[in-house]
């Protein structure tokens, strides 16, 4: 397996942001057009069956081209009208042909285009549920974005018109050089003295735009990720009066975005008029020499007249080529984005042997943990603690002292760097993902809720729990009586991350899908801090119950809701300074002691 294509982000000119992608040349453009190619060679039928309508398509332009020549020297010139009749009912089914194969060829593409657009979206979309959160964390999230919307939108879009016309033009221009090959050699040369000229003045176009596509493409994700940021953000904006120096650094990079997008449609918009200048002086010497061949050489006038028609027509499919490459170009700078993704390394695979978690009492062991999320920078140090079945493990400490990070281990968001975590007396790296994550239920400080009713947002918990589970951990989490009182009950839909509840709601039920999860083990990281004081009395008894013969972790910074705790242990620096229970560590007078007083001056 190939080593996997890092996602990097640099601040792209902003201090302290990271929304920017790095930009590089395609390492490989061929593989990344083979990759395209696997995609679309699930559809070979209708491929086949495209590339025949494209044949005829093409043959039917350069026949009715061609039957000038005949319908010039045998009717026109001779006057023959009934032949000259024929001749223009033969000419319009050879159009009508060419123009029924151009309508389907190009529907049956777009239903290639969108069907292999639709393939990579959701093998994008599944990759994504494989990767580690530490993806996540060091990704933007607006970036992703546009992989997911514009580099899909440039692939599909380049799938639907560009490939096929850049086969089109191709066949074109082949099968117009063989018939100028064949009505005159000599005048075919003097086409031929002008197409090295398009096609160097084609390649400098080409190679100037192709970096301002791909610079335009990471300015494009970099401004999404800017946006999606100050649209999440909003309340923060407003409460800070941030918002002149939001439109200020959004101006940076959507002016840094116009100047690229400028710059690549500048070069790419320059294709087509500096093409059709050299076509049109091609036609102009071409038709001058012409004349003088049909003067002293005999050149048949149909002859030339055809030799004309695909002389102008020559320069065409030159354009088109060079044109289509542009885009081409855009399309494959957005695909090798969207490969960087699914090249990235999933979650490490199940050890071999690894077991499935049953019947699972909750005894829990760290032993000499060492973390850190960067080499060399160890976030938790010599980490050890037992919780036995059913009890509850209270982690206090400053801000940043590690006491989520010892919670990410636990269901192995993170792979620790040295030590054990066992449960159950089975090391954690030995044990099934799924079946360790389907053990735990975790409460987290920030609250997600997903757009559906209130009733599938707890069920999200246990997708088999029955109408009757739900309410019942509803009611258990103290959750059921503000449910009540939504328009539709249960049945309300929450949108927008729930924003028309109040924080406090929004982790009530948080608190209930964890509840009616029925876990072996369970996970409070602040689960209560965006309740106020007298909703957290309400609910903490329902807390108590659903911890009740379950091993439960405690992060809090209201100490009062862990006195209860059978251990507490208190985190400095990514190391234990203490632990014990509530009066023990009262008595010691320590640094429990100076932040649990402190909260009461």
């Amino acid at each position: 397996m190939s080593e996997p294509t890092k996602i990097k982000l640099t601040p792209a000119g902003l201090p302290g942001r990271r929304t920017g992608v790095s930009v590089e040349k395609p390492k490989d453009s061929i593989r990344v057009i083979f990759r395209l190619w696997k995609y679309l060679s699930r559809q070979k039928t209708l491929l086949l069956v495209i590339l025949l309508l494209l044949l005829v398509n093409t043959g039917a332009t350069l026949t009715g081209s061609y039957l000038l020549r005949p319908i010039i020297n045998k009717y026109i010139i001779p006057h023959n009208l009934p032949g000259l009749v024929r001749m223009i009912f033969l000419l319009s089914g050879v159009y009508i042909t060419g123009s029924a194969a151009f309508i389907w060829q190009n529907r049956l593409m777009i239903l290639v285009a969108q069907k292999t657009v639709g393939i990579i979206r959701a093998d994008l979309f599944s990759k994504l549920q494989t990767l580690p959160v530490k993806f996540f964390d060091s990704n933007s999230h607006g970036d992703l974005m546009s992989r997911f919307t514009n580099d899909i939108d440039n692939v599909g879009d380049s799938l639907n018109t560009s490939v096929l016309q850049l086969f089109t033009s191709t066949i074109t221009l082949v099968g117009i050089f063989v018939l100028m090959l064949y009505i005159s050699p000599l005048l075919t040369l003097v086409t031929l003295f002008v197409v090295p000229l398009m096609l160097w003045v084609a390649g400098q176009i080409i190679k100037k735009s192709k970096n301002f596509f791909k610079t335009q493409q990471a300015a494009l994700g970099t401004m999404n990720g800017y946006v999606e940021e100050m649209i999440t953000g909003q309340k923060v904006v407003k409460v800070f009066g941030y918002e002149e120096s939001a439109t200020a650094q959004f101006e940076l990079l959507n002016n840094d975005l116009r100047d690229k997008a400028t710059q690549a449609q500048l070069y790419s918009g320059a294709m087509m008029p500096v093409i059709q200048n050299l076509n049109t002086i091609n036609f102009a010497l071409t038709a001058t020499l012409g004349g003088l061949l049909a003067i002293s050489r005999g050149l048949d006038l149909g002859g030339l007249a055809a030799f004309l028609q695909y002389s102008r027509q020559f320069g065409r499919p030159v354009n088109e080529i060079s044109s289509q490459y542009n885009s081409i170009q855009s399309a494959l700078a957005g695909a090798e984005r969207i490969f960087q993704i699914m090249d990235e390394l999933p979650e490490p695979a199940d050890s071999a042997g690894a077991v499935a978690l049953t019947h699972v009492k909750g005894d829990v062991r760290f032993d000499s943990v060492t973390f850190g999320y960067d080499a060399g920078k160890a976030v938790l140090k010599n980490i050890s603690l037992h919780a036995e079945a059913g009890q509850k493990i209270a982690f206090v400490g400053s801000t940043g002292a590690g006491k989520t990070t010892i919670m990410n281990l636990l269901p192995r968001f993170y792979d620790i760097q040295s030590g054990t975590i066992s449960i159950d007396g089975i090391d954690i790296e030995k044990i099934q993902r799924s079946s360790l994550r389907q053990s735990l239920a975790i409460v987290l400080q920030d609250t997600h809720l997903f757009t559906a009713t209130v009733m599938e947002n707890i069920r999200y918990g246990l997708l088999e729990a029955t109408d009757d589970d739900v309410i019942a951990a509803a009611v258990l989490s103290g959750a059921d009586s503000f449910i009540k009182r939504l328009p539709n009950g249960y049945q309300t839909v929450l949108e927008n991350d729930g924003g028309n509840l109040s924080q406090g709601q929004r982790q009530l039920l948080n608190i209930a899908r964890a509840t009616v999860a029925r876990p072996s083990i369970l996970i409070l990281d602040e689960a209560t801090s965006s309740i106020d004081t007298r909703t957290e009395q309400i609910i903490q008894r329902g807390i108590d119950q659903l911890m009740a013969g379950r091993t439960s972790f405690v992060i809090a910074h209201r100490l009062s809701t862990v006195r209860n705790a059978d251990e507490i242990i208190v985190l400095e620096h990514g190391a234990i300074i203490e632990r014990g229970n509530h009066s023990a560590l009262l008595e010691q007078k320590g640094r429990y002691y100076e932040l649990y007083t402190g909260q009461f001056d």
